[in-house]
Order: structure tokens, then C-alpha cells, then sequence
């Protein structure tokens, strides 16, 4: 007798799939994996080995978040075609989960990041730094835009990302390195979103590459324009010249409750001669 057209007991069968036999009994109940046979003396289920790839299939379907109903549906129509378009839609779910989970990994990364640097950090500290180009995701403001109409346009961006919760970004605000020459330190013309998955698109801002003066401000808006001049006296002694934007990202908001202790990370841009 050919071994693969013995019967098993239905706890034999639910081992060898490493489920339990009750996940068989419920399965047959609702009639989507049906026994091979059932003893007609004793009423027990039994099954064979041919069986396994059909219920191999259906177990990676549940592990795929595939519905009960999607798959009796696709059991009831099952062919190569149909199992084809299943597989794909669920591959491009899973690519969409993979860099999700990428991104979220990467948020982590630059919130321990963070925290690593306001242990160690010196405040009163300037120093020249290298970065990576990304993109980012901008949104236009000016002094006359209302807080509530920065949130609708963060809001907005976000939305058309695709971005689950806010932490899966980080946020902060832009000043043209002219304005601030011009000792206009309250001239913020754009936001910013940086989404760790990003990629290359046309309608979004380069961060250039290289490198960059890295600085900290503790405390209020209202005492930055003093940092800043700082920081231009730092670059006019040492012969550098700034390019582009400044860039002011909170580092600090989830570990204090007063304003005082905010710390603002600013990076601007070196022109390479």
C-alpha cells in the first residue's frame, strides 16, 4: 500500500502542520478543509498526505491576514490564475508592510539618535558636521499663515504620504540662509517633513549632502536670533560661507514639559569651495 494514501488521526495530521486539531475541527465545521475520510464507527476524522499541500495553503493564507470568506471563496475557484492575482496582491501588501516597518525602524533609530546626543551634547557647542542628501516634503509658509493652517497643511502632506501616525516623520521648519544674513531670524518660509522611506521625486526638496553647521538652542523662540548670530560669527571667522536653508528641528519634545527646556537642533548648509 502506498504509505502517502494512509489514513491519519486528526491529531496526527495537526502535528505534522504544527496547528491545533481543533483549528481542523473548525475548519471542517464551516466546510473550507474537509477530513479524507470519517470512521463510521466512532465519528473521528482522518486524513492523508495528499491533503497537506491543500491545507498548506490555506494556513500561509490566514498568515497573510487572508479572510475566512476570501478563502473559501478562493478554495471554491482554486486555479493557477486566481492563485496568481492572490500572491501578488498579497506581495505588494507585504512590500508596503516591509517598508512600513523600515520606517519605523528608522524613526527609532533617530529618536535614540537623539536621545544619545542630548546626553552627551554641549550646548554651547558649534561644530562642522557631514550629512547624507534626502529628500524632503515641504509646505510653503509666511508670517501671516495661522498655527492651525500649518497643522491642515502638515495634516494634508501626511495624508498624501501615506503615513499611519505622525512619529513615522520627523518635523521642523526652514529659514533661507539670506534672511538670516540679513539678520531677518524670524523669516520662515517653508516646513518640512522627512519620512524615512522617501525616494527621489521631482516635486520634492534636495537636502544636500556635506557638510553642515550643527548647533543647539535651549529654551524660547524669542532668544534664537542670538544663537544665530553665533552661529554667522562662527562661519564669518573661520572663512565658510553658508548656503540654502537652515533647518530647526525640536529633538527633546518627549522627554520635558516646559518650553524652557525645548532644545532646537540647527543645521545649515556649507558652501564647498
Amino acid at each position: 500500500m502506498d504509505e502517502k494514501n494512509k489514513l491519519l488521526t486528526i491529531g496526527q495530521f495537526a502535528a505534522l502542520h504544527g496547528i491545533n486539531k481543533k483549528t481542523l475541527m473548525w475548519y471542517d465545521e464551516i466546510g473550507l478543509f474537509k477530513p479524507a475520510s470519517i470512521n463510521p464507527v466512532n465519528g473521528y476524522r482522518c486524513y492523508n498526505y495528499h491533503q497537506s499541500p491543500i491545507l498548506e495553503t490555506i494556513l500561509l493564507l490566514r498568515e497573510l491576514d487572508v479572510s475566512i470568506a476570501e478563502i473559501q471563496h478562493f478554495m471554491q475557484c482554486r486555479s493557477a490564475e486566481n492563485m496568481k492575482c492572490l500572491l501578488e496582491e498579497k506581495i505588494a501588501h507585504l512590500d508596503m508592510q516591509i517598508m512600513h516597518l523600515h520606517g519605523v525602524k528608522n524613526t527609532l533609530n533617530n529618536h535614540l539618535k537623539n536621545m544619545n546626543t542630548l546626553i552627551t551634547m554641549d550646548l554651547c557647542e558649534i561644530n562642522i558636521i557631514e550629512k547624507e542628501e534626502c529628500c524632503l516634503v515641504t509646505v510653503d509658509i509666511d508670517s501671516n499663515i495661522t498655527f492651525e493652517k500649518e497643522v491642515e497643511l502638515i495634516t494634508a502632506e501626511t495624508a498624501r504620504y501615506q503615513l499611519g501616525r505622525l512619529h513615522e516623520a520627523s518635523y521642523g521648519s526652514m529659514i533661507p540662509v539670506s534672511s538670516l544674513q540679513r539678520g531677518n531670524f524670524d523669516d520662515y518660509t517653508k516646513l518640512f517633513i522627512e519620512i524615512p522611506f522617501l525616494k527621489h521625486a521631482q516635486d520634492l526638496h534636495v537636502r544636500p549632502g556635506g557638510k553642515y553647521i550643527s548647533a543647539f538652542h535651549k529654551g524660547g523662540w524669542e532668544e534664537l536670533p542670538l544663537r544665530y548670530q553665533a552661529i554667522l560669527t562662527f562661519a564669518q571667522e573661520r572663512g565658510l560661507t553658508l548656503s540654502g536653508f537652515s533647518y530647526e528641528k525640536g529633538i527633546n519634545e518627549a522627554v520635558i514639559d516646559r518650553i524652557e527646556d525645548y532644545i532646537i537642533q540647527i543645521e545649515i548648509p556649507i558652501l564647498e569651495s
